[in-house]
C-alpha cells in the first residue's frame, strides 16, 4: 500500500463551514483569517481547504 500522506492516526474530523457571502465584507475576511489561526493551533489540525460555487460546490435546495 503506497502511503500518500503522512497523518496522525485515526479518528479524523472534518468540520464543514458555509456561509451566504453578500457584496460587502462586513468583517467576514477577518473573521475568516482568525478562525484559519485559532483552528491551527489544535492537535491534529491538518489544513485548509476553501471552494467557492463556481468552482464545483452545488447548493442541494
Amino acid at each position: 500500500m503506497e502511503v500518500i500522506a503522512k497523518t496522525p492516526k485515526p479518528p479524523y474530523y472534518a468540520v464543514f463551514f458555509t456561509s451566504l457571502r453578500t457584496e460587502t465584507d462586513d468583517g467576514y475576511s477577518h473573521a475568516a483569517k482568525r478562525m484559519v489561526e485559532l483552528a491551527s493551533k489544535q492537535p491534529g489540525f491538518l489544513g485548509v481547504e476553501s471552494v467557492r460555487e463556481e468552482n464545483g460546490l452545488v447548493n442541494g435546495a
